[in-house]
């Protein structure tokens, strides 16, 4: 028997960031959506914890106990004093080390995959808790639609979305490290006063109006100078996408992919093949928002098992 959990990645169209706390972390304003990239984690009985991984980028994810989804996993097991004995297969398809929570989609795939698997009945506010204490990004990743997270971003309240938002999302030619781009934060923040980060009344409305026009006016990512200050490269993708008539422009959370709000279907395919074309980035992809947090995928019958006499 084998689980398998789909699981999307997010973009931020707010990211509002607080000064560093004592732990190090940042108090946020964070209104995620989720959008229609997704990976799919797989889990299978075994003799031992392993991991494997297929897909774009594949190489750059970590096959130990530091990866999200075997950290999910144990924490489960730990929980319900199950031995850990599965093979985590992970099937790429967000992008790795781009700002749109690969990592912990996959930390959240893993979680609800080994629940069903293992049939140890955490309840979702079980999940979420765990989710939270593997990283910041992992309880959104669970739920998905949209949502704004305070705290350090785990805290949720599920947001209204009023309409299909499309999206162009452009990968860069090299990953950005999260804590790398926190710390840039921090240097480029030195000697000023960091306000109360706060969700945007106005944005907020927007999503809820499903108004795109109003949306693109409103988004934001106080994360975004801190990215193009290590990736200097990534300015000349936002211009491409906006000459290319993007309504707006933005690095997806801590960077390095870029994210382009368009009003439709069309637009999108026009903002892509311009970014494909100009040689600003390494790939560009179309989905949509939002899109449903993890979720169990039916299982596929074995039609090479002989049938029952």
């Amino acid at each position: 028997m084998s689980v398998t959990v789909r699981v999307p990645a997010k973009v931020n169209v707010q990211l509002a960031v607080g000064a560093a706390r004592p732990d190090g972390f940042h108090d946020l304003a964070n209104v995620f959506l989720a959008v229609g990239l997704y990976d799919e984690v797989t889990v299978t009985p075994a003799d031992e914890l392993t991991i494997t991984c297929e897909g774009p980028d594949a190489d750059q994810v970590p096959l130990d106990r530091t990866n999200l989804a075997a950290r999910a996993a144990l924490a489960l097991a730990g929980r319900r004093g199950i031995e850990p004995a599965v093979h985590l297969h992970i099937a790429k398809d967000i992008p790795v080390a781009g700002g749109m929570a690969g990592g912990s989609a996959d930390g959240a795939g893993a979680l609800l995959a080994c629940n069903e698997l293992w049939q140890a009945g955490a309840s979702r506010a079980e999940l979420l808790a765990i989710c939270a204490e593997l990283g910041s990004d992992v309880p959104f990743s669970l739920v998905g639609g949209a949502a704004l997270g305070t705290g350090r971003g785990e805290r949720l309240t599920a947001l209204e979305a009023g309409g299909t938002f499309h999206w162009v999302f452009a990968m860069a030619g090299r990953g950005l490290s999260t804590p790398a781009v926190f710390r840039e934060f921090d240097r480029l923040a030195e000697g000023r006063d960091i306000p109360e980060p706060v969700a945007s009344a106005d944005l907020l409305d927007a999503l809820a109006k499903g108004d795109p026009d109003a949306l693109a006016a409103a988004v934001s990512n106080d994360l975004q100078p801190a990215a193009l200050s290590l990736f200097p490269e990534l300015a000349a993708t936002l211009d491409t996408g906006r000459e290319a008539g993007a309504l707006t422009a933005l690095v997806s959370g801590s960077g390095p992919t870029t994210a382009f709000l368009v009003r439709d279907a069309a637009s999108a395919e026009k903002v892509a093949e311009a970014l494909l074309t100009s040689g600003t980035c390494r790939t560009a992809r179309t989905t949509t928002s939002p899109a449903p947090g993890a979720g169990v995928l039916p299982s596929v019958p074995d039609i090479s098992a002989p049938a029952d006499a």
